[in-house]
């Protein structure tokens, strides 16, 4: 039998919560005509059926949706951080249209970790879900729970939980049978998740990385899963197929050059790390208490994250030892250590803020030591690299990777990938969570290991792969994958128009003219008045400024007349193509140009 494990304000058993009366909605909901709008080949598979919701083509927003006899599992609901050109983007979720009507099928949503980019989407998409049961461990379901009450107060009472509190516990999610097994990763309580189903056996570790040399417990290994049903499908997160070295950098050596660092230290050391790094925060934290040193943490998910792993006794109290950052100037500064959050160089986040001056309590000196203990995400190297040539010019001690181990990776190199593809071994490689280009050089590993290149599949975000029989083949159609951005408290509503008028804005600035006109002469009231942002500066334009004031009179002049009701929609369309005309034979640049025409 297996078992089902629940906690909440009721019992919830994950075999039955479908069976019950539906759970009353509030909020955004999925419009229920979308019920009879199945298209071709989207019906409920009676095979199995696997499909990349996001993660595929990306780093971020890491969903897949599996489909088995008319049940659907989810793993993973991740978030996608914007891109360099998204203004104004604050985050891209999965798009779940296809699950639209067919939310009573899906049986369960499986969380292998507490990264954003794998729960970030849970409180926008598990609401419009109709909260089906979520399965993870308990720091995982503690940052999800959090999560929800951020993002909407008091919803986390809508959560059907199923925790896993072993390795070995067994959770039946519809007709899907899924057991677990341990992987290392870069946060806590991360787990690897096996699928079964009468048409294969999926093996997902999520995000992964192997200590050859760990510092604390026996080193993973998978040997284990080669005995699993076949055929066996390997699902295998990619990012490191690139990292030819040797070796991965070794915690044992991270955390020596960490103590010696922080103990040895002339000034105050300053710690930007990720705030999900709560092994090795805890690990700073009891090193700084063992020289008498305090240690004060800063920035809201790096003090929210450290006081679950509180709760959960995964970081003891340290009462003595843990400041606020308002008390640092009562300690020698030489007996201070500040763990923060800000080393992607975020705007708004603590290390932007220490660099630039606008933090109320921590101000750099030439003496303090600033470490870099964290990996750059891709897409922000330059944002990194400006933040470091900042932090450059104000202190003499900054330390990151590429001058020493002061950082190891949760993700695997290429040596990695092909020695867990070994031990597996595999009847279907796929795969998954990085850049195309990454999941092609991780085919290659596969292959280069024993899986028969017709046995490996790079999916797409919303290719559909469907096994039967034993065999594996592709279907002719993708669902759809699109982008759906959250900006702010909208959820959808910036598509591509909107977004490339804020391109358009961001590259040529915009460009306004007003004009007021009298209804019954036709004629302008006083000179039309221009407002340009992001496009010239006015007052020093002058001369290009009442040039484009002759154009539009012109176009005022030859498109009305005293004797015949004015279409002005036509008017501000002339002044529109006349004025982006003129401006880009001037300037050979072309803002958005906004004609506002005022008739009394």
């Amino acid at each position: 039998m297996f078992k089902k494990q629940s906690e909440g304000n009721k019992p919830t058993n994950a075999t039955s919560a479908h069976t019950k009366k539906p759970m009353k909605r509030t909020g955004k909901q999925m419009s229920k005509s979308h019920k009879t709008q199945t298209p071709l080949g989207n019906a409920p598979s009676k095979n199995l059926r696997i499909t990349p919701m996001g993660g595929n083509e990306e780093v971020g927003r890491n969903m897949t949706m599996f489909e088995y006899d008319g049940d659907i599992i989810i793993l993973d609901m991740g978030i996608q951080f914007p891109e360099e050109d998204m203004p104004g983007i604050d985050y891209i979720i999965p798009n779940i249209s296809y699950l639209k009507g067919k939310e009573k099928n899906v049986r369960g949503v499986i969380l292998s970790h507490g990264h954003l980019d794998h729960i970030g989407a849970a409180p926008i998409l598990l609401k419009e879900l109709g909260y089906p049961p979520i399965v993870g461990r308990d720091l995982t379901l503690a940052l999800v729970k959090k999560k929800m009450e951020d993002y909407d107060t008091n919803s986390a009472q809508n959560l059907k939980i199923i925790r896993v509190n072993a390795i070995t516990d067994k959770v039946r999610l519809g007709k899907f049978e899924i057991e677990f097994f341990d992987v290392e990763h870069s946060v806590m309580d991360a787990v690897g998740v096996i699928i079964k189903t009468p048409d294969g056996t999926v093996i997902h570790p999520g995000d992964w990385t192997m200590d050859k040399n760990p510092t604390d417990h026996k080193m993973v290994t998978y040997d284990h899963l080669s005995k699993l049903p076949s055929p066996k499908i390997l699902m295998l997160e990619s990012l490191g197929a690139t990292d030819t070295r040797p070796t991965q950098k070794s915690e044992v050596e991270m955390y020596k050059n960490l103590d010696d660092l922080v103990g040895g230290a002339k000034g105050m050391v300053i710690i930007g790390t990720f705030s999900s790094q709560i092994k090795r925060i805890g690990k700073i934290i009891e090193y700084a208490e063992s020289i008498g040193k305090k240690v004060a943490l800063d920035g809201y998910s790096m003090k929210m994250n450290i006081e679950i792993a509180k709760e959960l006794g995964y970081i003891k109290a340290h009462k003595q030892t843990l400041i606020t950052v308002n008390e640092i100037q009562k300690h020698p500064r030489n007996k201070v250590v500040v763990i923060c959050t800000g080393a992607q160089g975020e705007g708004n986040a603590v290390l932007s803020r220490i660099v630039n001056d606008e933090h109320r309590f921590i101000h750099i000196m030439r003496e303090d030591t600033i470490v870099f203990s964290s990996s750059i995400i891709p897409g922000n190297e330059r944002t990194i690299q400006r933040l470091k040539d900042d932090l450059y010019r104000k202190c003499d001690n900054v330390i990151h990777s590429d001058i020493l181990d002061v950082h190891t990776s949760g993700h695997s190199n290429a040596r990695d990938i092909q020695d867990i593809i070994g031990q597996i071994k595999p009847d279907y490689f796929l795969p998954v969570y990085a850049n195309h280009y990454f999941l092609k050089e991780a085919a290659k590993l596969g292959e280069k290991v024993g899986v028969h290149r017709d046995n490996i599949f790079v999916l797409d975000n919303g290719n559909q792969l469907e096994f039967a029989g034993g065999k594996a083949k592709m279907l002719p159609q993708k669902i759809d994958t699109s982008y759906v951005m959250v900006d702010g408290l909208g959820i959808g509503d910036i598509g591509e128009i909107v977004l490339r008028d804020r391109q358009l804005l961001a590259k040529d600035g915009m460009f306004m003219i007003v004009v007021v006109i009298d209804s019954k002469t036709k004629k302008i009231i006083g000179t039309p008045q221009i407002t340009s942002r992001g496009f010239i500066f006015v007052k020093e334009n002058f001369d290009l400024v009442n040039a484009t004031k002759r154009v539009v009179e012109k176009v005022v002049k030859e498109k009305t007349s005293p004797d015949v009701s004015v279409n002005w929609d036509y008017v501000k369309n002339n002044i529109r193509e006349a004025v982006g005309s003129f401006l880009f034979t001037k300037t050979e640049r072309r803002p958005m140009v906004l004609p506002v025409v005022i008739e009394v």
